[in-house]
């Protein structure tokens, strides 16, 4: 049986984060959902997983620049992947357990440096951990854990495809 070619491939997984991203802005801005600084970061690897997705689909690489490529994308996917874990965990935790409310993002880039806002994000708050939205009983970090398995999966086959 023959793959499709590794260029619709790419492209078919940049039509996917698309897909993603369409749906985030929807709940976002039809729903009234506000992203938490975990979403933005899982919005950012979806955005850069889709990015390398394309400009493999658009270059049309041979094998090592379709590993390169791949590559990239399994380590965006896996930030992403590590982010949305995170936030499901935090999700687990009873709220009296959580840190308060972190500023906006807007602020913390005008406040503070790159690196503490890093570790501020990633430690989590209460804003993190609320569950606003769920479809079939999965939160949206669930939902994403999901997807950005799926790009893993996607980005080792491509990254250890034969042809």
């Amino acid at each position: 049986m023959q793959l499709a070619s590794p260029r619709s491939l790419f492209l078919l997984a940049f039509l996917g984060c698309v897909a993603l991203m369409g749906g985030a802005l929807y709940l976002e801005h039809v729903v009234g959902l506000e992203p938490c600084p975990l979403c933005i970061l899982q919005r950012i690897a979806v955005i850069l997983f889709g990015l390398f997705c394309l400009i493999a689909a658009i270059h049309g690489p041979g094998r090592i620049g379709r590993r390169i490529y791949a590559a990239l994308a399994l380590f965006s996917a896996l930030v992403g992947a590590g982010t949305a874990a995170r936030q499901i965990w935090l999700q687990s935790i009873p709220a009296d357990q959580l840190p308060a409310c972190l500023p906006s993002l807007e602020y913390m880039m005008d406040a503070l440096p790159f690196q503490e806002i890093i570790r501020v994000v990633l430690h989590g708050s209460a804003d993190c951990a609320e569950v606003n939205w769920t479809l079939f009983g999965m939160s949206i970090p669930e939902w994403s854990l999901l997807a950005f398995i799926a790009m893993i999966i996607f980005a080792l086959l491509q990254l250890f495809r034969r042809v």
